[in-house]
């Protein structure tokens, strides 16, 4: 069983940035992929970033030149490097990892406002 716990969300103004965390508890086998999901008011759940255990990653196109993933393997955490934030990145942000089955954390609120 793994368990993910996400930090770093809050309000900011646009333009700004925040740095999300996403640390795992739990052994974890390869092959996976771990990355960031959002969900804005009355939206679908979408894709924001994503790395495989071999160092793959992919962006959405909404936040590619803004967003960067990085990992601390002796950490267990993966973080989310978010710049130029926009009111339309305002959403509750989700650590999402696939290891053989799905694995969601709670969330994070991100407000982008002025």
């Amino acid at each position: 069983q793994v368990q993910l716990v996400e930090s770093g969300g809050g309000l900011v103004q646009p333009g700004g940035s925040l740095r999300l965390s996403c640390a795992a508890y739990g052994s974890i086998f390869s092959p996976y992929t771990v990355g960031w999901y959002r969900q804005a008011p009355g939206k679908q759940r979408e894709l924001v970033a994503e790395v495989t255990d071999s160092g793959i990653t992919g962006y959405a196109d909404s936040v590619k030149g803004r967003f960067t993933l990085s990992r601390d393997n002796a950490k267990n955490t993966l973080y989310l490097q978010m710049n130029s934030l926009k009111p339309e990145d305002t959403a509750i942000y989700y650590c999402h990892l696939f290891a053989r089955r799905n694995y969601w954390g709670r969330g994070t609120q991100v407000t982008v406002s002025s």
